[in-house]
């Protein structure tokens, strides 16, 4: 896809995703399109962290002295802070924090609730919006200063075994997520000086989008004992000794959707997953003055029986208007599937099926069950369009033997490229200044005999750049 950002911002206001003309930079307005599609991704979500989490809401200020406890974390957020300092005309005594991520707002009260072994396991997850002061250049749905669909699950346990399982649920979790949303990824450990601050270690999600760039989706954060020492979050155990807790947490953000808007689009608009769509079908009555009555009876049939039987969310356009300005707007719009129906079409018993995913168009026939093969057209369109993805996705990820190999790589096609690293911090931050480029971060440790890439040393990981937002 040609000039993707500006397909990107082009689309975001034409389908009415969003609007980013709010009077402060960095923050926008979810219309009801957009709104209709953040809430479906929302769902599913619930719907997998529901299975072993509870859902919690905690307030959006923090005050300055526990912001203040975790220096890393704070060092880490610092430039970043919204600060209220007024109450009305009252100025406060202590000042509050705009919420950048709520570890030092969930914390003080996990000392409170953690009291015996008994109550471990706890694992919460809120859905929120979290303020970032953003210096760089503000992005829609990427980069911006108000994160209006933050995810962010905590976790507490007795031992610290029982916290690396947690982070290996975590990753199985989100690979469910992506998957029903059809974004492919990988998964790395990120370098030590990039890691989540207060963290043992960092896992995280990225994906490529079509210019080529990567964007981080989803990150995965062992805390081991760092904030349950800060935060005095300790638990009794069986012997009546005291405990610091072990932790997790793990993150998701309006940049979930920027994917996917961004890898299934294409140059005709969105082209949504049909789980995700604010309508699976949209039906257009093709209308003549001799039988419009009878084709918007078959056309209210039709869609009642997809809605009661087949429990889809359909929608009837039956607007005034020329049928062509109707299949445009819904193309644009991404909806899975349109059906035309028109005089001509009942006298054959049939309907036109059009696909947004392949762009073709199928007969059906207009018998006692159209649920049934409009839910296969749907089943097939979700794995189409995650298919062609990944095929896409897996295309853009290629290896290299030399540094000058990846510089030339990255310039000319982006994408990720890979190759083998000894995992020293100085030689990565060298590696990252030749090429022009992150480091995500590294797979698995290299078990056979090789050098890096760069220095010349032994290498020990399976490492992936790329350019990054």
């Amino acid at each position: 896809m040609s000039e993707f950002s500006e397909w990107f911002h082009k689309i975001l206001e034409e389908a009415e995703i969003i609007d980013i003309r709010y009077p402060i930079k960095g923050m926008h307005v979810w219309m009801p399109q957009g709104f209709k599609i953040r809430k479906n991704v929302l769902n599913i979500l619930r719907d997998i962290l529901d299975e072993e989490h509870e859902e919690v809401l905690f307030p959006l200020l923090i005050p300055e002295d526990e912001l203040a406890k975790e220096g890393i974390h704070v060092k880490g957020f610092e430039s970043e802070v919204y600060w209220i300092t007024h109450g009305g005309l009252t100025q406060l005594n202590k000042k509050l924090a705009l919420r950048p991520t709520s570890e030092t707002a969930m914390y003080p009260m996990f000392s409170l609730w953690v009291r015996s072994h008994t109550d471990l396991p706890l694992k919460y997850y809120q859905i929120v919006n979290t303020f970032r002061y953003e210096t760089k250049h503000t992005r829609p749905l990427i980069r911006v200063r108000e994160i209006t669909t933050f995810k962010e699950a905590h976790t507490m346990h007795c031992t610290k075994k029982e916290a690396e399982e947690q982070v290996i649920t975590a990753l199985e979790l989100y690979k469910r997520f992506f998957d029903s949303l059809g974004i492919p990824y990988v998964i790395t450990r990120r370098p030590v000086w990039d890691k989540f601050p207060g963290a043992d270690y960092t896992m995280a999600f990225d994906t490529i989008l079509p210019d080529g760039k990567t964007l981080q989706i989803g990150t995965v954060h062992n805390l081991g004992q760092t904030f349950a020492r800060t935060f005095d979050i300790t638990y009794e155990t069986a012997s009546g000794d005291h405990e610091y807790v072990y932790q997790t947490c793990y993150g998701l953000s309006d940049r979930v959707i920027a994917s996917l808007i961004g890898i299934h689009g294409d140059e005709k608009g969105l082209c949504l997953p049909p789980d995700v769509a604010p309508y699976q079908v949209v039906i257009v009555p093709i209308i003549f003055k001799e039988a419009g009555e009878e084709v918007l009876k078959y056309c209210e049939d039709i869609k009642d029986a997809l809605e009661k039987r087949g429990n889809l969310k359909v929608y009837l356009d039956d607007r005034d208007i020329r049928a062509g300005k109707k299949f445009y707007e819904w193309e644009m719009r991404g909806i899975p599937v349109r059906i035309e129906l028109g005089p001509r079409d009942i006298q054959n018993k049939n309907m036109v099926v059009f696909r947004r995913d392949n762009l073709e168009k199928e007969i059906l026939s207009l018998g006692d069950d159209v649920v049934t093969p409009v839910k296969e057209i749907l089943n097939k369109i979700k794995s189409n369009m995650k298919n062609k993805a990944e095929e896409i996705f897996n295309q853009n990820i290629v290896s290299v033997k030399t540094v000058q190999a990846a510089k030339e790589h990255i310039e000319k096609h982006r994408g990720i490229v890979y190759f083998y690293w000894c995992g020293e911090e100085d030689c990565g931050k060298d590696l990252e200044e030749k090429v022009h480029v992150d480091i995500l971060g590294v797979q698995e440790e290299y078990p056979e005999e090789g050098k890096c890439i760069n220095c010349g040393s032994n290498a020990k990981y399976k490492t992936l750049i790329s350019k990054t937002y």
